[in-house]
């Protein structure tokens, strides 16, 4: 009965011994795979048509990790919050962007992480109890829808009623104006002959006066030199004469000097006297022409005799 119960002991202990092993490799085996994955948010104002739990996130083109959970935002539904799982070594940083792109035009979407500059520290939760969220930016699907969106708006502005009144308007009078035009035909002929006929002569009057503008210009160019050498002598003799008369003024400054202060001072009076000589000139051939005989014999002239 005694080793009966040894027995159940050792099994016991056996069982316990090996349940407790078990359990402490199930949580290194947790702890290790903790150690080696990091979790982020990812907050999307943008539906995610197509992406799935356990779609891949890839930095930069290289798969690090992927979706673990995706759901709406309690706050506010149009949000989406997808919770990532991420290698541990991936350098998701603070300037770190995700955004959601396609593999392949018939690929299914995944969440492309860009970015992280050297210089910025990595990406880490200031509370520990809350995962780090990874700022978005609109993909290339959400810009092409609303490229495509502002493309609408436009054509529906473009295709409004009262635009559209004004095409068929403007067809109306398209369509108004071509059969006048058409009913002018002749007379459109004559215009398109006589246009053509004017466009010759303009032609042969451009060709006679391109001919007669070469003409002048070969004239000029062939008497060109001669000119040139005509310029340069005419200056060289004026520079000559230029410098004759500088040498004429440096010899007579003297003169020119005396000249200035005193013959000048006395210009004054002597055209006064000038001006008084005149004048009695003048007064002189007036008494003459008035009465000559009195003013040279000092007596009128003799009177005529005439018989009766």
């Amino acid at each position: 009965m005694e080793t009966r119960a040894n027995y159940v002991l050792i099994g016991a202990f056996t069982l316990i011994a090996s349940i407790a092993l078990l359990g402490f490799a199930l949580w290194a085996a947790k702890y290790s795979s903790d150690r080696s994955w990091n979790e982020f948010d990812v907050v999307f104002r943008e539906p995610v048509t197509g992406l799935s739990e356990g779609s891949s996130v890839q930095y930069n083109g290289i798969a690090v990790g992927t979706v673990d959970t995706l759901q709406l935002a309690p706050q506010d539904p149009r949000q989406v919050i997808a919770r990532l799982r991420v290698q541990a070594n991936a350098p998701v940083k603070t300037d770190t962007r995700a955004r959601m792109s396609m593999t392949s035009l018939t690929g299914s979407p995944i969440i492309q992480l860009t970015g992280g500059s050297p210089e910025a520290p990595l990406l880490v939760s200031e509370d520990n109890d809350r995962v780090p969220i990874i700022q978005t930016e609109a993909s290339a699907l959400q810009n092409i829808s609303d490229t495509a969106n502002r493309l609408v708006e436009r054509l529906d502005q473009v295709l409004s009623e009262e635009n559209v009144a004004r095409i068929s308007n403007t067809l109306e009078n398209i369509e108004g104006m071509t059969g006048s035009v058409a009913g002018q035909r002749e007379d459109l002929a004559a215009i398109i002959v006589n246009a053509r006929t004017a466009s010759e002569q303009l032609e042969q009057t451009l060709t006679t006066t391109n001919r007669a503008m070469t003409n002048f210009d070969r004239e000029l160019v062939q008497k060109l030199p001669t000119l040139v050498a005509s310029l340069e002598s005419t200056l060289a003799r004026m520079d000559s004469a230029a410098g004759g008369a500088d040498t004429i003024l440096n010899e007579n400054r003297a003169a020119i000097s005396s000249f200035a202060n005193d013959g000048l001072s006395q210009l004054g009076p002597t055209l006064g006297e000038l001006r008084s000589l005149v004048r009695d000139l003048r007064r002189i051939s007036d008494r003459l022409d008035a009465n000559p005989a009195r003013y040279l014999l000092g007596r009128d002239a003799p009177k005529e005799f005439e018989p009766e």
